[in-house]
């Protein structure tokens, strides 16, 4: 069922687990795994309206790539902290995982049942 999309770290614990919850329900998603196609802006936008949040709400702010780069200055600009997940995917909350335009993060990975 190429109906969900779960932007994937397979390095993460959290983005295995919740593949694998979709996939004990027979679902197999659309997998994007967004480190090694870092995502546009516009798709990150559609992301954040998917999620109903605002792009400092999934911005993993203990990631060494958003300390280092001190974009903590630009959490109240939207367009910014779009631009700073477009250049460094790596502070992107995951997983995230998208159903006909609703989305979950995965944390706990559980929370993708709310999309079933």
């Amino acid at each position: 069922m190429k109906e969900f999309t779960i932007y994937h770290n397979p390095r993460c614990s959290k983005s295995r687990q919740t593949l694998q919850i979709l996939r004990d329900r027979g679902i197999e998603p659309n997998i994007i795994e967004y480190l090694k196609t870092p995502l546009q802006k516009d798709e990150l936008k559609k992301i954040s309206t998917s999620l109903g949040l605002r792009p400092k709400e999934f911005v993993r702010k203990n990631e060494s790539d958003f300390r280092d780069r001190g974009l903590a200055s630009d959490l109240e600009d939207d367009d910014k902290m779009i631009k700073a997940m477009a250049a460094y995917p790596k502070i992107i909350e995951r997983p995230i995982v998208v159903l006909k335009g609703k989305a979950v993060i995965g944390r706990p990975p559980e929370n993708v049942l709310k999309l079933l």
